[in-house]
């Protein structure tokens, strides 16, 4: 008797653990979203302990945010970029050892017009064109850039009361999603 009780303590254990892996470890950065469902969905995250929500993008094993695409890439490039080689980083030196030398005119100390420029256009991805989905959610992994997870949920008006409504369905069908995974 005295084993069987052990041999199920042990199981709770071990299948805590593996939703532990699933929940407890993961961290989650929230993009800003339209009409700011991110706060909504951070709180019921907190509230409902599905996922641990950081403010700092660099602490965050996953990203949930309501677009996917070329600006979504783009934020992800910002909040992480990618280590320099080791070549990079000597150029960059090179180059700051000459950028104090040509990019100033020496009668005005103000940047030249020969100076390196940035097409802005090439940055703006979309044009202008928003490409959020409207109430199309995602969980994209930090590393791989995958998305793990995603659903539709769209509120019907902008309100608190219905916003915070939209986040606790979105949160509540997360932990469904993440319960029957590690039930697996």
């Amino acid at each position: 008797m005295k084993w069987a009780v052990s041999l199920l303590c042990c199981l709770s254990f071990s299948l805590t653990g593996a939703a532990a892996e699933l929940t407890g470890g993961r961290t989650v950065y929230l993009m800003p979203m339209g009409r700011g469902l991110d706060q909504f969905i951070a709180n019921r995250l907190t509230r409902m302990h599905v996922l641990q929500v950081v403010t700092d993008p660099a602490k965050a094993d996953i990203v949930f945010t309501d677009q996917v695409g070329a600006s979504l890439e783009d934020k992800l490039k910002d909040l992480y970029p990618p280590p320099p080689a080791p070549e990079a980083k000597e150029a960059a030196k090179g180059k700051e050892a000459d950028k104090g030398k040509s990019d100033t005119s020496p009668a005005e100390g103000r940047p030249s017009l020969l100076a390196e420029t940035v097409n802005k256009a090439d940055q703006a991805g979309g044009m202008g064109v928003s490409g959020r989905g409207r109430g199309t959610l995602f969980l994209v992994d930090v590393k791989s850039r995958q998305v793990l997870w995603s659903a539709f949920e769209k509120p019907r008006n902008s309100s608190p009361y219905e916003l915070d409504h939209t986040a606790e369905r979105v949160v509540k069908r997360l932990k469904e999603d993440l319960a029957a995974k590690s039930s697996k």
